[in-house]
């Protein structure tokens, strides 16, 4: 992946000036340009209309879900990714009343419409108006718009996406509101009982999320990852034990601690060959398999069709958040109750946002949640 800064970084105008929303306002932006290139340059700053925000980005996640799109080139350009977004409302347009310039909020690029057939089965990811995205930098399609230094929160988003940080909780803790929402829908979705016996593949920053959540449910959490630093922590956050994933060792310790039947559930948070194979390995039969980061269409999974028939497993996905959870993972997040800021181990700025591509696409022992601070000139 390239990445290319093409001009001076210029500050834009503080907080709650109006000014920032008028034409010819300009801002830097990491603009996605195709052939796995983001080009960091200057745009112009998004007008807002009647009922939508305008938001100063103080911190944005890079998300592996975003990287793919870019490193895959799955999406036409140019647009401005990044949808784990915190900030500082700039100014407001006409008829909003709950926010005002000033107040600190996080928003969630994705809402349902709550009317459909798919919302009324709680199915909210596939709902029409869901996949719409409604948060743009303003350069080309909206798709999130985070790696920018403002953006702009369209109207039905400002009405049901947008929460309000408590004073005094950081900007980069913040930001994993949105993520924290994904991997609590699908912990729901799935149901984890008290001394249930869960694995866990991978243990990357999504994979330690799940082990926090998991952790709260009483259930028993044995996790892999190839890192150690991250199997290191997944046991601090509440993992039994964690293993290097080619280590016989996980599956015999699975087996043990379940009287030789394997794990009742199986969550993988991790993309790689064989992944899934192993799912079905620790498992048990009748036991339910998570798939969660097998989100691109390039992707293939193959395994046993009597593993899942003759063994009764149940395969399922999850995907992005859920309305009905977001004020409770809003308050997981800004409690400090999950101490998601202990996963970030870099934070850049947005003319440093290449290496941190670089870094969350190729992690090392030190390297785990990437956070962009646009507002930072270095």
């Amino acid at each position: 992946m390239q990445t290319v800064d093409s001009e001076c970084a210029v500050q834009p105008e503080a907080p709650g000036s109006l000014s920032t929303s008028k034409p010819g306002a300009t801002m830097r932006a990491a603009v996605y340009k195709g052939s796995s290139t983001i080009s960091v340059e200057q745009v112009g700053v998004p007008e807002i209309g009647p009922g939508e925000m305008l938001v100063r980005v103080e911190a944005c996640g890079i998300c592996h879900t975003d990287l793919k799109k870019v490193e895959h080139n799955l999406l036409p350009p140019p647009r401005v990714f990044g949808h784990e977004t915190a900030g500082v409302v700039a100014a407001v347009g006409e008829g909003v009343t709950k926010f005002q310039p000033g107040d600190a909020v996080i928003a969630f690029h994705h809402i349902p419409c709550r009317n459909c057939f798919y919302c009324e089965h709680k199915l909210y990811a596939q709902c029409a108006g869901y996949k719409r995205v409604g948060i743009t930098a303003g350069h080309g399609e909206p798709a999130g718009g985070g790696f920018a230094q403002y953006v702009r929160i369209m109207d039905w988003i400002v009405r049901d996406g947008v929460e309000k940080i408590p004073a005094g909780v950081p900007f980069d803790r913040a930001s994993f509101v949105e993520p924290i929402n994904t991997c609590h829908k699908a912990v729901v979705q799935v149901d984890p009982q008290p001394r249930e016996t869960v694995a866990i593949l991978g243990q990357g920053p999504i994979g330690l999320m799940f082990t926090m959540l998991v952790k709260r449910t009483g259930a028993r959490i044995f996790a892999t990852d190839t890192l150690t630093r991250r199997r290191e922590l997944s046991r601090r956050f509440g993992a039994e034990e964690s293993y290097d994933p080619r280590d016989p060792a996980f599956e015999e310790t699975v087996r043990q601690a379940t009287a030789g039947r394997g794990a009742d559930l199986v969550i993988v948070a991790a993309s790689a060959r064989g992944i899934v194979d192993q799912a079905m390995k620790a498992s048990r039969p009748g036991s339910r398999i998570l798939l969660f980061a097998q989100t691109s269409h390039q992707e293939r999974v193959e395994v046993s069709g009597a593993d899942i028939c003759v063994g009764e497993r149940t395969v399922c996905g999850a995907y992005s958040a859920s309305v009905d959870l977001q004020k409770e993972s809003a308050r997981l997040v800004f409690s400090g109750e999950l101490p998601v800021e202990e996963l970030i181990s870099h934070r850049v700025a947005l003319d440093q946002i290449g290496e941190g591509i670089e870094l969350a696409l190729h992690p090392g022992e030190q390297s785990l949640k990437i956070v962009v601070q646009p507002q930072r000139s270095k």
